[in-house]
């Protein structure tokens, strides 16, 4: 009989080490390389250490190309993996595409981070539901604060600037409550669109002598060359302003935004469930809520800016 039990138990610790040894598949399909989308994949990666997954990835960058973000959608279904995390709403869609019309044994639970509106993109029913294979963190702003922010600064202001692409689903909805926003708080949005990165800078210089200030929305092809928005800012004294917080480094006068590595983070928790049996039909959409300040007094000086004391005092991080 205690032979017996000892088998037991050696067979069963043998079970429970099998099953934590497991080692996941997840491919990555991620729009552009900017600091923020470089920071939800790395928080997404951390998360999923911390928790003690073990996961081999395959980690893939559009290069903000649609067409491309397509292909990788269709490379992925063949890699078979056991989650498909989509970094951005494009690729979202893309993946999102290619799973509809995959057969069945290519189907797999789509996670997407770093979307900003899941329903207008196509990608899920409501935030509570989300319907079929695919769920995951959104980062909807908050608007009407980051505009209170502009206010704070520009407490008389008319026409604001806004440069977007407007081939992304996620910054047409932004813009337009953008433009909601102003109606209420008594500015107008003045519009500059950039279809890839290489037109942002002219974008921007159309906004010259059109706004007294620029807000860059979390558009992926305007943030990936937000050094050339800068510049056109350092060149006219036209004061631009982030809804992240990574571009605060890069140039930016101010931003309050989300810390996108905790975002990658949350949704690191979120694909433990998934892999762990959870059903992404009933897994509700998350958004993150927590909101940081972060202020560049060297860009503002550039870009003759004056930052209220007020803006200072409430600051999570000030960049001398």
């Amino acid at each position: 009989m205690k032979k017996l039990l000892s088998a037991l138990t050696i067979l069963c610790l043998c079970l429970a080490f099998s099953v934590q040894a497991k080692t996941y598949k997840i491919s990555v399909n991620q729009f552009v390389e900017h600091p923020a989308l470089d920071a939800v994949l790395k928080g997404f990666q951390d998360s999923l250490k911390a928790q003690n997954v073990s996961v081999e990835y395959n980690v893939h960058n559009a290069q903000a190309n649609m067409g491309t973000a397509n292909q990788i959608a269709q490379q992925i279904l063949g890699e078979k993996p056991d989650l498909i995390l989509a970094i951005a709403t494009p690729t979202a869609q893309a993946c999102a595409q290619a799973l509809k019309k995959a057969p069945k044994q290519l189907q797999r639970t789509l996670l997407f981070t770093a979307v900003t509106d899941p329903i207008s993109a196509g990608l899920v029913k409501s935030w509570e539901k989300p319907g079929k294979n695919i769920t995951g963190v959104s980062d909807l702003l908050p608007i009407k604060k980051h505009m209170g922010m502009m206010k704070a600064f520009y407490p008389n202001l008319k026409n604001l600037g806004v440069i977007y692409n407007s081939g992304e689903a996620n910054s047409k909805v932004l813009v337009k409550m953008i433009k909601d926003a102003g109606k209420d708080m008594g500015f107008r949005v003045v519009e500059a669109t950039a279809s890839k990165s290489s037109e942002v800078y002219q974008a921007a210089k159309s906004l010259v002598g059109k706004a007294e200030a620029v807000y860059i929305p979390t558009d992926n092809t305007v943030v990936s060359a937000f050094e050339s928005a800068v510049k056109v800012g350092q060149q006219n004294n036209l004061p631009i302003f982030a809804a992240d917080v990574d571009s605060v480094p890069r140039g930016a006068v101010a931003a309050m935004g989300f810390d996108y590595y905790k975002h990658g983070y949350q949704t690191g928790f979120m694909a433990k469930k998934i892999l762990e049996g959870a059903d992404p039909a009933t897994t509700p959409v998350e958004t993150q809520n927590q909101l940081l300040l972060h202020l560049n007094m060297s860009a503002a000086k550039s870009m003759g800016v004056t930052i209220p004391q007020a803006m200072i005092d409430k600051a999570d991080k000030i960049l001398k």
